[in-house]
C-alpha cells in the first residue's frame, strides 16, 4: 500500500497493490498491521454504501461530535471526492483537496476528524463505500454548503449543468456559519 501525502496534513491518498490477470484482480483495501504500520492506528466501527447516478453530489457532510475517519473507496464507475479542512487551529484551515476515485485506479482517500467530505459522481452511476471510526450521529450533522466561494471548490461539473442535490446538501451552511472543529 501507498500512503501519499496530499496539500492537506492528515488527509493522504492511497494506492493499493494490485494483483490482476486475465480472470480479475485481488486488492487489500484494509489490514489492520498495514495501516499501523504507517502509522494510522485506527478502529472501525462502521462501514456505509452508497450508489448515486452521474451528476449527484452529496456533501459537504461532517459531524461537529464524534467526528469521523473516513477511509472511503468506489468499487463501480467514478466519483470526484473532496475534503475540506475544519481544524480550527490548522494551517491549511478553510482549503481542499478533491481527487477521482474509481473503479479503475483502486485510489482511496484516508478523511481524518476535522474534515469535511463529499463527492460528485463523474459515471453513469458509482458505488461509494467507506470505513467510518466513530458512528454517524444525526443531531451532530453539519452540512458544509458545497458551492461556498470562500472554500471555492473546483468541482468537475460540466458547463451549463447543475449537480443534483438532496434538500439537506441544497440548504449547506455558508463558511461564515459554519462551525469549526477543535
Amino acid at each position: 500500500m501507498i500512503f501519499e501525502p496530499t496539500s492537506l496534513p492528515g488527509v493522504f491518498l492511497l494506492q493499493p497493490r494490485v494483483f490482476g490477470d486475465e480472470r480479475g484482480f485481488f486488492l487489500e483495501s484494509w489490514n489492520a498491521a498495514t495501516f499501523r504500520e504507517a502509522g494510522f492506528d485506527l478502529d472501525f466501527v462502521q462501514d456505509n454504501h452508497s450508489r448515486s447516478a452521474r451528476g449527484i453530489l452529496r456533501g459537504l457532510h461532517y459531524q461537529t461530535r464524534h467526528t469521523q475517519g473516513k477511509l472511503v473507496r468506489v468499487t463501480a464507475g467514478a466519483v470526484f471526492d473532496v475534503a475540506v479542512d475544519l481544524r480550527r487551529d490548522s494551517p491549511t484551515l478553510g482549503q481542499w483537496f478533491g481527487a477521482e476515485l474509481s473503479a479503475e485506479n483502486h485510489r482511496m482517500l484516508w478523511v481524518p476528524p476535522g474534515f469535511a467530505h463529499g463527492f460528485y459522481v463523474l459515471s453513469e452511476s458509482a458505488d461509494f463505500q467507506y470505513k467510518c471510526t466513530d458512528y454517524y450521529d444525526p443531531k451532530s450533522e453539519i452540512t458544509l454548503a458545497w458551492n461556498d466561494p470562500r472554500v471555492g471548490i473546483d468541482w468537475p461539473i460540466p458547463p451549463g449543468e447543475s449537480p443534483q442535490l438532496s434538500g439537506k446538501d441544497a440548504e449547506g451552511l455558508a463558511w461564515a456559519d459554519a462551525p469549526l472543529l477543535d
